[in-house]
């Protein structure tokens, strides 16, 4: 039953990936410079995967893909393909196929799409651009990076708010413009001011002498175009939205929010935090060149360094206690490193709780006193734990004893410092994600070494 149910998961897994065979079909249309036969099997295929297929290349394979496939890069491949691999493609692309591919793409996608470029590449991609939706993109491209300005869609679907259903299905069915994926009609008053929304479900599901405002939804909120995108994306993921109006400094409604836009905010979010906890930067990806690669996690594997020092000088000062008594410098090891794992345990807990706003100014003491708690029953635990280990290893007794005390003061602080060292870095302005894991393991060794070897000193010597 559990090799069916295995077999089944990696069944369902490979639904989701390009077999083996069309990965072999194509590096051999590839390898052959078969244009026609390339467009074949990619035909079928969604944008999302030909755009992990062209994630996947090797620079040089990359470019003899795009020379044969190039004419078919459209707007919606273009959006999927990772922006560390965007560049590269855009750079490749023949003028009038970019300009193709972005005439199809919604205005939230254009503004994602240049608003990195240099200001030349920016305009050869505006002039691509019908006027309205020149203007609509220039416009975004005024607020703020990572705003909701940025992130909304010019493209809104309106209607007054004395309207009936049947006037608003009408409209609908009449207009050519039409987003390609909307999920409300927002209603508006005579000053653009929106007042509500309604879904499609409902319009739909309603009779035509219906007001619109009737069937309003209580979700309904607006987003100021100055809004942080992170906020945005929390707020889309607390009260459950699909959509939100966005409105400029007069609550006027200048575009709209949808539910993807916000949820791939959130799984950015989520990515840089998980790469900065491992200080491997904000932006790397499994398409960086060795040197790239090389290039963001030198500098935090340098701070590593200078942090290490500092717990070796602290290990300096105990020198003569280790040259008498070997065992400690067997013991240190297990002493720092089961610091430092507590701390990681709570420091993630705690960037994880402040990146998503669970972890606010009401919990916060109850969150630290809970960590404490943890640390001092977990240090019992583990202390009693080495301190029968080191006894059954060594045969001494004192050794067991500063083992154990050394356990339960070090993972007490390892809690601590994991909670309270995020808190002050947010405190002062700083991402807690980017250089608690350094601060922490740093407090964890300090404080695991003196407490360790000074013990040692104390008792055994």
């Amino acid at each position: 039953m559990i090799e069916q149910r295995e077999a089944e998961t990696d069944s369902s897994e490979d639904d989701f990936q390009m077999s083996r065979q069309d990965l072999d079909a194509i590096n051999r249309a590839i390898d052959e410079a078969d244009g026609p036969g390339l467009d074949a099997l990619l035909e079928p295929m969604h944008a999302a995967d030909i755009a992990d297929l062209i994630e996947q290349l090797t620079a040089q394979r990359r470019r003899q893909f795009l020379s044969l496939y190039s004419g078919e890069i459209d707007g919606d491949i273009l959006t999927e393909i990772d922006e560390s691999v965007r560049d590269e493609v855009i750079e490749q692309l023949p003028r009038d196929v970019l300009a193709d591919a972005v005439r199809e793409m919604d205005s939230d996608d254009v503004v994602d799409l240049i608003e990195d470029m240099e200001e030349p590449e920016q305009q050869a991609i505006l002039a691509a651009l019908d006027e309205s939706d020149r203007v609509a993109v220039e416009q975004s491209l005024t607020y703020p990076e990572y705003s909701a300005g940025r992130l909304m869609q010019s493209e809104v679907v309106t209607a007054p708010e004395h309207w009936t259903v049947g006037e608003a299905i009408d409209f609908l069915r009449q207009e050519d413009w039409l987003p390609d994926q909307f999920y409300h009609v927002i209603l508006v008053d005579p000053r653009r001011h929106p007042v509500g929304y309604v879904t499609l479900g409902k319009l739909l599901a309603s009779r035509r002498h219906i007001l619109l405002r009737e069937i309003t939804e209580d979700s309904f909120r607006t987003i100021s175009a100055r809004q942080d995108e992170g906020d945005v994306a929390h707020a889309f993921n607390k009260y459950h939205l699909i959509s939100a109006p966005v409105v400029d400094e007069h609550d006027r409604l200048v575009g709209v929010i949808t539910i993807d836009d916000a949820m791939a905010v959130l799984d950015e979010e989520h990515e840089e935090d998980i790469l900065r906890l491992a200080g491997v930067g904000d932006d790397s990806s499994i398409s960086d060149s060795v040197i790239e690669t090389a290039r963001q996690r030198v500098p935090w594997l340098a701070a590593n360094i200078g942090t290490a020092m500092i717990s070796a000088s602290v290990i300096s000062l105990f020198e003569s206690a280790i040259a008498k008594l070997v065992a400690l410098a067997v013991l240190m090891p297990i002493v720092a490193s089961m610091g430092g794992n507590a701390g990681t345990q709570t420091l993630t807990v705690a960037v994880r709780g402040l990146a998503t706003k669970s972890l606010t100014r009401a919990n916060t003491m109850r969150i630290v006193r809970r960590e404490m708690l943890v640390g001092v029953l977990n240090g019992l635990i583990f202390g009693l734990i080495m301190g029968a280990v080191t006894y059954l290893w060594f045969h001494d007794l004192k050794l067991s004893l500063v083992i154990g005390m050394a356990m339960i003061v070090n993972l007490f602080v390892a809690a601590l410092g994991g909670i309270l060292v995020p808190l002050g870095l947010v405190k002062a302005g700083a991402d807690p994600a980017l250089a608690s894991g350094t601060f922490v393991t740093t407090v964890t060794d300090v404080v695991g070494f003196f407490t360790f070897l000074g013990l040692a000193s104390v008792v055994l010597l």
